[in-house]
């Protein structure tokens, strides 16, 4: 279809006019602003950046009684495929959130780090330094392929998780834009001198073209007995097919996505279909095949339904693999019948199978920093600057310490203690498996609280898990303050979508294997009442279900009106 046959959004004429996503981000950098225009901060998240405010400030008042207005600040968040960082990395994002940023680092459901409270005048110090430690904040947001997933147990030795890793490096390769303009920007224009859209020079996009994709993409890689990463809520899900200890292929999951629009029907969450199984030469042809399907044909009218999911819905599968068919040139099979088992979270003491261990450490909704008792920001800096070892992020927000000689175990034990850091046998269930995005008061489309009201929630359902002596049961809980899904709430046990101020959608039913949508088990419920809404339904949980049942698995078993019955 050509481009005049093609009726696009303003983003998409944006794009394509953008001198391979520069537009005038250059010139903007040098103006005394605070804040970037609205098409320069579109075209700024390919770049690894939002520009966002502090909306507690918006409530506050000057002297004389008018509004302080928008504190404005960026975002800025690193694309680290497979979660893998090193010592040195680390600190030197704990260095940049101090100097540069609000005192805290996060860690992304997505395996990232994010700093937040960056102003625009540092943006560029910011951006080089997180390069200056060969991490990148490129394509880490925006229309393209964002941050590769990967399951992050570092087991050595261990042929599907050493193989699994490579293949998230090398998606996150293939799959990265073209384009020089953030070398161009960020790291070679010391004085901001390249502002001159006359001296562009394009490169070939042979993946993406000149529009880029319609929309964000996602891709994620697991195995069946740890979908940590939740490979069913990703664009492109990688399952590997493991036989005898070694990977013999991946089934293809396509069409996943969290995001919805409540007051626009033709919006959904989905979990991802099973496309087709390929042998591991095969992964990145066919995956190009893919995202070259979603951007000549993904709809670029609508960003509402501009997702891969959408396109999939409307054609149906069978149409879209005889598609990536005709892009990747041959014919696909069908699924092997291997599908997820479990999760874990890898939160604890394990042995990686080299001699050496590892240790998962919980971060609370993945913010780093140093509150009162609780010194994770100091902890971690003292660790990594005695041990050096390699880290991995996790999709639940947390950090793993690799490569640990066992001779120091107890000497970590014991900086952990130190700081106010707890161990795996100190934190319930519920809460090592909790995850919550950032809402207020740094995210401009958040409803409502998610950060900063998990742990409450969490504190109340541990009381009532105990009370009905399910103490030591699993059940993810996943917050966020607006229904775009970024915490991933639709498929856990429980999930709390902002819906108003203080108010939630309750989701019950999905699990934390990440395999079933939730569904809406009551509107509008106040943030007081969330918990007193659940703990009955726990206690009929406990005296009802079968043996090895999980509490999601029995609300979606029951459903939403027997639930209802039952407590009524």
């Amino acid at each position: 279809m050509s481009t005049a046959e093609v009726k696009l959004s303003k983003l998409e004429h944006l794009k394509e006019g953008s001198h391979q996503l520069r537009g005038t981000i250059p010139e903007e950098l040098l103006n005394d602003k605070p804040e970037f225009s609205g098409d320069a901060g579109q075209l700024l998240k390919h770049h690894g950046s939002y520009m966002q405010d502090d909306r507690d400030v918006r409530k506050e008042k000057n002297e004389d009684g008018t509004k302080k207005g928008k504190a404005y600040s960026c975002m800025v968040r690193t694309r680290i495929p497979g979660g893998r960082v090193t010592a040195e990395q680390f600190l030197a994002e704990l260095d940049l959130c101090d100097k540069l940023g609000n005192g805290s680092v996060r860690i992304t459901t997505r395996q990232g780090f994010q700093l937040h409270g960056v102003l625009k005048s540092n943006l560029r110090e910011t951006i080089r330094a997180i390069n200056d430690s060969m991490l990148t904040t490129f394509a880490a947001c925006g229309d393209v392929n964002r941050n590769v997933m990967c399951c992050p147990a570092p087991y050595k030795n261990n042929p599907v998780h050493d193989e699994m890793q490579a293949l998230s490096q090398e998606l996150a390769d293939h799959f990265k834009p073209k384009t020089t303009g953030y070398f161009d920007i960020w790291l070679s224009d010391e004085d901001g001198e390249k502002t001159n859209v006359a001296d562009f020079n394009p490169v070939e996009e042979p993946i993406y073209g000149e529009r880029y994709l319609p929309r964000k993409f996602k891709m994620a890689i697991a195995e069946p007995s740890d979908n940590c990463i939740d490979v069913y809520t990703q664009d492109l899900g990688l399952l590997a097919v493991v036989e005898d200890g070694k990977i013999t292929g991946y089934n293809l999951l396509v069409g996943g996505g969290m995001g919805t629009t409540p007051s626009a029907a033709k919006t959904y969450p989905r979990i991802a279909d099973k496309l087709t199984f390929v042998t591991p030469d095969q992964v990145i042809a066919v995956a190009e095949a893919i995202v070259k399907v979603q951007r000549d044909h993904g709809n670029r009218e609508d960003r509402k339904i501009a997702r891969l999911k959408y396109l999939i819905e409307s054609w149906g599968l069978p149409k879209f693999k005889q598609k990536v068919e005709e892009y990747f040139g041959q014919a696909l099979p069908e699924p092997h019948a291997t599908d997820v088992t479990g999760v874990e979270d890898h939160i604890g003491w394990y042995e990686q199978g080299d001699g050496k261990l590892f240790l998962g450490i919980n971060i609370e909704s993945g913010r780093i920093k140093d509150d009162g008792d609780l010194r994770i920001k100091l902890g971690l800096r003292a660790i990594l600057s005695k041990f050096g070892m390699e880290t991995r992020l996790t999709a639940l927000q947390s950090v793993i310490l690799c490569d640990i000689d066992p001779a120091d175990k107890e000497q970590i034990n014991g900086l952990l203690a130190e700081h106010g850091i707890k161990n795996a046998d100190e934190l319930s269930l519920a809460r090592r498996y909790a995850v919550a995005c950032p809402a207020f008061p740094t995210c401009g489309l958040s409803i409502t609280e998610s950060e900063r009201i998990l742990p409450d929630v969490i504190d109340q359902l541990d009381v009532e898990m105990a009370k009905h002596g399910l103490a030591s049961q699993k059940i993810a809980v996943h917050i966020t303050g607006c229904p775009n899904g970024c915490g991933r709430p639709y498929t856990p046990d429980i999930g709390l979508v902002g819906k108003a101020v203080g108010k939630y959608t309750l989701f019950l039913g999905g699990n934390p294997e990440g395999t079933r949508l939730c569904f809406i088990y009551k509107d509008m419920v106040p943030l007081d009442e969330i918990v007193p809404t659940v703990s009955p339904l726990l206690g009929v949980y406990k005296s009802e279900r079968n043996d090895g049942e999980s509490f999601g698995d029995y609300c979606a078993r029951i459903g939403k009106e027997g639930l209802e019955a039952k407590i009524a």
